[in-house]
């Protein structure tokens, strides 16, 4: 076998590798660049291999650094099935055409606006593109065996991090490797813990923190203390959010905050996302797949008013009284919280709270390194509102966890590959593996392959 990684080398974005196996070619997720230009131009290079000598593609879950390439994959000739879970095809149904419909509505927006570097500002890829990638999905339940192409078979564990996550594994001639994908935390209040792995041939695992320990400190705490503090000073919080995952941890959150008393209970809150709106609703239909009983996936559903419309959408922008607005996207990259960050950024009554990582590049980073001003839609916006970060409501396993997780092998893998976090992340886990672990392990750069014998 061979495997050639074409993707979250150096980054936490574009998660893709191709798994060589004799004459037949498997993806292993599909995901967008995002931050950095130079890696969102990468969105835009032609494949690294003829998208029609792909024979299929598994993916370990929905977020778009994951899938969010598959439209156009499929629009340059993949006719193969997509593998994934029933939870993660669900999402994909939700994400994937909101995908497209974005990338439409922003190069329509950037051409009526004349802001944009080309003439005319084109997506990627359309709704409808997306819509046609669908019909090439193939779910499959977890911890079943099924087959992928020629010799190799697949099967999925439990990740946590998000509805339908899933660890992949992959056999042929002997042989298995597994895909971490993007693990959860063992204690979420909302995810199940990650599965165990008892034993892999190769290894290819995340590192998006590991060169970190999440602070020990109750997130609620700290979340509650912030809306507080910012509604006293008559401010609106803005939480940019992931639709899917993150968006649903924080309506839990802002749930628990209310019924405990450590926010108004007649503080308004707001989830401006259709797309999460409807993600939302799936936690009910995947029961097994989360620690939440069917009350409080309700409560949770129940903890904001949605907003549907772009009317509605604009018009929480005339409000100018406490609220908290909960909207797309988490690394503010695009969709509407663009939007609020251009009319609430510059009061300094107000409050930009990240939940999670940020990726190098995005705005997100930018405004947690101090920017003072943030170009949304072609123009700068003076950003003197506070700009905090609660990082461990992050969905990812930190570095004591990725530990932890890896010690549960029964043996140790023949190669370990690490991928998916920035370089200093990656390095730093590559080297907590060999002391304390003591395999062998490397950090693959863009376009390695590497020769599993």
């Amino acid at each position: 076998m061979k495997l050639k990684f074409l993707g979250a080398t150096g980054t936490v974005t574009g998660s893709k590798y191709l798994l060589t196996a004799g004459s037949h070619r498997i993806l292993v997720d599909c995901g967008l660049f995002q931050g950095h230009k130079e890696l969102r131009l990468r969105n835009r290079h032609p494949f690294p291999v003829p998208p029609s000598e792909i024979d299929a593609v598994v993916l370990t879950h929905a977020h778009l650094d994951h899938s969010g390439y598959l439209p156009l994959l499929v629009k340059n000739g993949f006719t193969g099935k997509i593998f994934c879970s029933a939870a993660t095809f669900d999402l994909c149904k939700i994400l994937l055409p909101d995908s497209g419909h974005l990338q439409e509505e922003e190069a329509n927006y950037a051409n009526r606006h004349g802001f944009s570097k080309h003439a005319p500002a084109l997506p990627l890829y359309s709704e409808a593109d997306a819509v046609r990638a669908l019909r090439q999905f193939s779910p499959v339940p977890f911890d079943t065996p099924f087959a992928i192409a020629g010799d190799m078979r697949g099967q999925l564990a439990l990740a946590g991090h998000i509805l339908g996550a899933a660890i992949v594994s992959v056999r042929c001639a002997g042989k298995s490797i597994v895909f971490s994908g993007d693990l959860g935390r063992p204690d979420d209040p909302v995810m199940l813990a990650p599965a165990a792995i008892a034993e892999a041939d190769f290894l290819v695992v995340e590192s998006t923190y590991g060169d970190k320990r999440h602070d020990p400190a109750d997130p609620l705490l700290l979340l509650g203390k912030t809306i507080r503090d910012t509604a006293a000073r008559g401010g609106v919080t803005i939480i940019p959010s992931f639709a899917v995952g993150r968006a649903q941890s924080l309506l839990y959150d802002l749930h628990r905050l209310k019924q405990q008393g450590a926010i108004p209970a007649h503080l308004p809150v707001y989830l401006n996302s259709p797309m999460a709106a409807d993600a939302t609703a799936l936690y009910q239909k995947h029961l097994h797949s989360h620690r939440l009983s069917h009350d409080a996936c309700f409560a949770m559903r129940r903890a904001a008013t949605i907003v549907n419309s772009v009317e509605e959408s604009i018009a929480l922008n005339e409000r100018q009284v406490p609220m908290v607005i909960v909207a797309a996207s988490g690394m503010a990259t695009g969709g509407r919280v663009l939007h609020h960050l251009k009319a609430f950024a510059p009061d300094p009554r107000n409050t930009i709270l990240f939940a999670g990582f940020q990726a190098g590049g995005t705005r997100g980073a930018q405004m947690l390194a101090g920017a003072e001003s943030i170009k949304i839609h072609g123009q700068y916006v003076p950003l003197r509102a506070r700009v905090e970060q609660i990082a461990n409501l992050s969905a990812h396993a930190d570095g004591d966890e990725l530990i932890g997780w890896l010690s549960r092998f029964g043996r140790a893998p023949g190669r370990t590959f690490i991928t998916h976090g920035e370089s200093a992340a990656a390095e730093a886990l590559r080297r907590r593996i060999g002391q304390e672990l003591g395999w062998p392990c490397e950090v693959p750069a863009y376009l390695d392959e590497a020769t599993l014998a």
